[in-house]
């Protein structure tokens, strides 16, 4: 199974969080992932096993709420984001963050479930074969 190609599946996950240069070191030592430094528009920690990418690390986002605690966040893949926000509200749920696109990566939307659990879902943009 391809996570990054399957409706449903976990695919990514990621830290915010306000130091992540310890971060990166002490997930590095304790899992003994790999990590990968990057820019996505702000430095990003990909983090590797073997060669599988797995997740990120990252600082704390702009417009993150004031003392927001580092968190992880796991993201979904789904087959359309846009189609699934607008079932997360027919079903009672709220959307965070509105279906937002990262260059090269694909289309992504905070949403959270009746409870206020949070969670991302995310569409893959699948470079042309």
């Amino acid at each position: 199974m391809d996570a990054f190609q399957t409706p449903g599946a976990f695919s990514w996950s990621e830290l915010m969080t306000t130091d992540p240069g310890a971060a990166t070191e002490f997930y590095g030592q304790l899992f003994g992932w790999k990590i990968e430094a990057m820019n996505m528009g702000m430095p990003y920690n990909v983090l590797k096993v073997g060669d599988a990418a797995i997740g990120g690390i990252m600082g704390m986002p702009p417009g993150a709420p004031a003392g927001m605690p580092p968190t992880w966040v796991p993201y979904v893949t789904v087959a359309d984001v846009d189609a699934l926000v607008k079932k997360v509200v027919s079903l009672g749920g709220k959307v965070h963050m509105p279906p937002t696109d990262i260059p090269t990566v694909g289309r992504f939307a905070v949403i959270a479930d009746p409870q206020g659990a949070t969670i991302n879902v995310i569409t893959y943009a699948m470079p042309a074969k």
